[in-house]
Order: structure tokens, then C-alpha cells, then sequence
């Protein structure tokens, strides 16, 4: 029996969350580590992983990922029971910590993830600092998109 060919990806890309830049302004984006068990550390080199609907949470002054739907394999361990949908420890500075805080108690933030990629064998996760579009602001950004795609087929016929 032959084995099965990973994915392969252009980039170190693992998940995205296309509908957050549907549903919110980005602001600024920051890079975290997360801290992962064995079995989701396996399952996320095969990309079983998904953030459509996962929020990063604040607690004690730690930030985790929270509702990120992670797999398991069919492989997996007999002795360990994975929780697929379990709250994992977002790895950031103090600084970076102390600053996104801030800005979700004060400012009315929030905190999403954007999209989870391999750097240097580490699995990271992209946040972003967002506020949430009302539904007359996704109507703008899609108008927007639609003309920059019919204004590029225009040039496109003229050239």
C-alpha cells in the first residue's frame, strides 16, 4: 500500500481565516507561538486545522486561542484522549501582551486570528487587533473589490 503524499503548500501556510477580513478592520497584526500537544503537532503537519470560527481570549493576563478546531489523526494514541477544540496558550511577549490588553479593555478591540503557518519548525499564529465591520462597511468593501476587478479587466482589453 502506498503512503499518502502530504499536502503541498507554496508557502509554510497551515490554516487561514478568510472571514476576518470580511468581518473586521485589521488594525495591527502580531505573531504568536502556541504550545501544542504531540498528537496536534501531527495532525497540524497533515493540515487538519481550522480558524473560521476561533477568537483569542484574554485571561490573567495570558492570551488563548480559543474554539480552533484542530483533528486528530486516525493514528493517534490509544493512551490519550484529544479534545479537538481545546483553549491553547498563545506564546507573546509582555510588552505585546500588556499592549493588546490595553487596547481590548480600553479601545473596544478585539482579537482574532488571522492564519496559523510553520516558521523554523514552530507552529505560529497570526493575531490581529480588530474592530467589527457593520454590514453597510462590507457592503463598501465589497463595491470596492468588485471595481478594482472590473477596472483591471477594462485595462486589460484596452492594452
Amino acid at each position: 500500500m502506498a503512503a499518502k503524499k502530504k499536502p503541498q503548500h507554496d508557502d509554510n501556510t497551515i490554516a487561514q481565516n478568510r472571514k476576518a477580513r470580511h468581518e473586521f478592520f485589521i488594525e495591527e497584526k502580531f505573531e504568536a507561538g502556541l504550545v501544542l500537544e504531540g498528537w496536534e503537532v501531527k495532525s497540524l503537519r497533515e493540515g487538519k486545522c481550522q480558524l473560521s470560527d476561533s477568537y483569542v481570549l484574554l485571561r490573567d493576563g495570558e492570551a488563548w486561542l480559543s474554539n480552533a478546531l484542530v483533528t486528530a489523526l486516525k493514528t493517534a494514541s490509544t493512551h490519550i484522549v484529544p479534545r479537538p477544540q481545546r483553549d491553547r496558550k498563545l506564546l507573546l511577549k509582555k510588552p505585546e501582551l500588556n499592549k493588546l490588553i490595553g487596547a481590548v479593555e480600553r479601545k473596544g478591540y478585539t482579537l482574532i486570528p488571522l492564519s496559523m503557518y510553520w516558521k523554523r519548525g514552530n507552529a505560529k499564529l497570526q493575531v490581529a487587533l480588530a474592530k467589527g465591520k457593520q454590514s453597510h462597511d462590507k457592503r463598501a468593501t465589497i463595491k470596492e473589490r468588485d471595481w478594482q476587478r472590473d477596472k483591471a479587466r477594462l485595462f486589460k482589453q484596452l492594452n
